[in-house]
């Protein structure tokens, strides 16, 4: 009978070891059957069995940590897209209250021109009024601004705004007191190069021109025996006052694409009304209008006045505010998907570790 058991014991222990060893229970039960025990290399076989490993514990921390940040995660995009639509709210509400404002200031009586005194002060309380003008232009001192393009029958032209200085009329109380710098509206290239034209063709006759003193010593001799010496008049062009209705304005806020000027070489891309004053030999606080005459001699159809509805409107405006508000919701849940795919990815490499 012992040889049996014997026996029995050595079959069990070849079966065990070639599968890789014995449970605890089992060395239990044969110690209560009274049958032989197993070798040690067994028993830590086993105990090396019923103990997991440390690496399969770590797995289950590292997914409950990296599931609690993709929640975290999750809230990130959502607050974001609810701070941007919450703000685009507030700034449509601010242009819609800037726009009433402008509209007001425009609906107000004019102001007569002959009252207006250049101040920097009073700039701001004065733009966006409506102002009477007269006085005399001097178009020799003419500024171009652009190119600005404007769309005539679906065609798109380019042309520039000409600023003109205002002169008061000598003697006369009812025109401008001081110097006005008005943006008269929009023209065709082919004034800003006809007007190149004509300064340097003035540049170059001063140039050429004898002087005085030269003059007198090489005609001496023929006025001496000329009888009707012939004097020729300068002709001067009959200057026509002029009445302007316009909105006083400031100067231009360029965007980061727009080139700086240059007044050395007359290229203005942008309204600075200091410098342009400064351009025409006038003061830096001049006061600066835009017409908005309505008018317009068909005889001469330019310069074109700024629309009044053009004048008040801005770059960016209500209804525009209201469509980015409703894109942020879609935003979000493209910035959703994004997270989506990245946890799914997150959780591949971490399937594939645990595999590993």
């Amino acid at each position: 009978m012992a040889s049996t058991a014997a026996s029995i014991s050595k079959a069990l222990a070849n079966n065990l070891n070639r599968r890789g060893g014995v449970s605890a229970a089992a060395v239990a039960s044969f110690q209560a059957k009274g049958l032989p025990t197993l070798p040690p290399s067994f028993s830590s076989s086993a105990a090396a069995i019923s103990e997991p490993p440390s690496s399969t514990s770590s797995q289950p921390q590292d997914k409950q940590k990296g599931s609690r940040w993709s929640k975290l995660l999750l809230f990130v995009p959502g607050g974001i897209t609810f701070g941007l639509g919450t703000w685009q709210i507030f700034r449509r509400q601010d242009k819609i209250e800037m726009l009433e404002y402008r509209q007001k200031r425009m609906d107000l009586e004019p102001i007569s021109g002959n009252i207006l005194a250049p101040s920097s002060d009073n700039l701001d309380a004065l733009e966006f009024r409506r102002v009477l003008c007269k006085g005399l232009l001097d178009e020799k001192k003419s500024i171009y601004v652009g190119p600005r393009s404007r769309s005539i029958s679906g065609v798109t032209e380019n042309g520039y705004y000409i600023i003109t200085p205002l002169m008061p009329i000598p003697s006369n109380p009812e025109s401008v007191q001081f110097p006005i710098l008005v943006n008269r509206g929009w023209v065709p290239r082919s004034w800003r190069d006809k007007s190149v034209d004509v300064s340097q063709d003035d540049e170059r006759l001063s140039s050429t021109a004898p002087s005085f003193a030269q003059d007198n010593g090489k005609y001496s001799w023929w006025r001496f025996w000329s009888k009707n010496p012939n004097i020729v008049q300068e002709q001067i062009a009959p200057v026509t006052p002029v009445e302007v209705v316009g909105v006083i304005r400031g100067n231009e806020k360029p965007s980061i694409f727009v080139p700086a000027n240059d007044p050395s070489s007359g290229q203005w891309f942008y309204v600075d009304v200091p410098a342009i004053a400064h351009a025409c030999g006038l003061p830096e606080n001049t006061i600066y209008i835009e017409d908005i005459n309505e008018n317009v001699n068909p005889s001469r159809p330019y310069p074109i006045p700024k629309d009044v509805n053009m004048l008040i409107r801005s770059s960016v405006m209500p209804q525009d505010h209201l469509n980015y508000t409703l894109t942020c919701p879609s935003k979000k849940g493209d910035w959703h998907d994004a997270e989506w795919i990245l946890s799914l990815s997150r959780s591949s490499h971490i399937s594939e570790a645990s595999e590993s």
